[in-house]
């Protein structure tokens, strides 16, 4: 053993715990909102006894905490350090790995989104329609100033209550989340002149942009 090694096996603890594509995708679903098991195993679309036990390594290695208020035990990220950490090690593995981004334009497409820069300063502009297609928890716990709340599956139903003579850009969750790029699409094909937010929900609190609750 080298003399530092117990050092080195402390740090290891972090890589080991973020060595899992189902703890990544839980840790961003938390840093969107604190969630129960059950509600964060839905919401990530994963097995509830899986989601269970990849939460324990998470708090194990001090990724997650928890509270409990009365039956229900919910889950949240340990602290804002998480979610710094989350964005920059997203971002560090997006700039190295070109498998990871051909992944995600396999899986987002190829549409060009508005940045949270170029949103920030047209939040103001009536030419420009946010609408925040995550479910209605999602954005009663915090969304865009000034965003819509019109969740995915009500989309093709409240289409005649968006403006055709404004731009809609639509957000979901994260950067990797499928919804606002779908939605994009569906606006499209009706006429509506439409783009997806980069970065999502997380992309703009993680770049520390104005937030209402």
């Amino acid at each position: 053993m080298f003399p530092e090694e117990p050092i080195y096996a402390q740090l290891a603890r972090i890589g080991k715990a973020l060595a899992s594509p189902v703890r990544l995708r839980l840790l961003d679903v938390l840093d969107q909102r604190e969630r129960t098991v059950e509600e964060l195993a839905q919401a990530a679309e994963i097995p509830l006894k899986n989601t269970s036990a990849q939460l324990q390594q998470l708090r194990a290695a001090h990724l997650v905490t928890s509270r409990r208020a009365g039956t229900r035990v919910y889950y949240r990220l340990a602290d804002e350090g998480v979610s710094r950490f989350l964005g920059e090690f997203q971002a560090f593995a997006d700039g190295r790995l070109a498998d990871l981004r051909e992944a995600v334009r396999s899986r987002l497409g190829s549409l060009e989104g508005v940045t949270a820069d170029e949103l920030a300063d047209r939040l103001a502009d009536p030419g420009t329609v946010v609408v925040d297609v995550r479910s209605a928890a999602d954005y009663a716990a915090g969304h865009l100033p000034g965003a819509i709340s019109v969740p995915m599956a009500e989309l093709p139903g409240r289409l005649e209550g968006l403006p055709r003579e404004a731009e809609i850009v639509a957000y979901c969750g994260g950067p990797y989340c499928v919804v606002s790029p779908d939605a994009v699409r569906l606006l499209r094909a009706r006429g509506y002149d439409a783009r997806p937010l980069d970065g999502g929900y997380l992309g703009w609190r993680r770049g520390e942009k104005p937030l209402e609750p």
